[in-house]
């Protein structure tokens, strides 16, 4: 039977639509607001290693925070800090290739138990990688075996069950953060503009003065 053909009683109660649609806002918001007491010397130590960094932030997941990490790399990347996003299962079978001693790994997993994620953390340690936790369990293994871990752990999830990852979604993004304008020990100042939807190349000369512009299609500023 085609599924689209079932008969279905019409949605009545239009109210406790409301209410639950509501209530998932308000337990997502939750989320991020929990986070403020949650932000401490770790959180200063991540950004303080991701700015010293000669290396790329590499990001790692499966399922939920795999597709969350995605989103973060892409955040940063376009805000002016190289990042990568290595599939856990992928870099068992090569692309472990692609992370060098200079990279920072960021691990994301709810439980801090993911097997195809920790079971990275020998070959990232091995590699000369600092490793940086985002969990929601601050005693798993994954915390445990990590540099520096921040808790982004919720008391509630939006979904009925409990089960699906709905509000630690949310605090997964929102617990990085990228400085649009850094500040170096000569004192000088370089902002990167970042436009959507076109790229900025930004050349730097060894004294670290921006020297050009380029844009994607070919264009050049002095």
């Amino acid at each position: 039977m085609d599924r689209h053909s079932i008969d279905r009683a019409p949605l009545t109660d239009s109210a406790e639509i409301l209410r639950k649609a509501i209530d998932v806002l308000k337990i997502e918001a939750d989320g991020i607001i929990n986070l403020i007491d949650k932000i401490d010397h770790n959180f200063i130590e991540m950004v303080d290693l991701i700015y010293h960094s000669r290396g790329r932030v590499i990001i790692s997941g499966i399922g939920k925070s795999g597709i969350i990490g995605r989103k973060i790399v892409a955040t940063l990347n376009s805000t002016g800090t190289r990042s990568l996003f290595l599939h856990p299962v992928e870099a068992m079978h090569g692309d472990l290739g692609q992370v060098s001693r200079d990279d920072i790994f960021i691990a994301l997993s709810k439980s801090g138990e993911t097997d195809e994620l920790n079971i990275l953390l020998a070959s990232i340690r091995r590699i000369g990688c600092k490793i940086i936790a985002f969990t929601g369990e601050k005693h798993s293994n994954l915390a445990i075996h990590s540099d520096i871990v921040i808790d982004v752990g919720v008391s509630c999830e939006a979904c009925p069950l409990g089960l699906a990852p709905t509000a630690s979604t949310i605090t997964f993004p929102s617990a990085t953060i990228k400085a649009d304008n850094v500040t170096g020990s000569d004192g000088t100042s370089d902002q990167i503009t970042v436009s959507l939807g076109r790229t900025l190349y930004e050349f730097m000369s060894p004294d670290g003065g921006t020297t050009v512009l380029m844009h994607q299609l070919g264009k050049q500023y002095a």
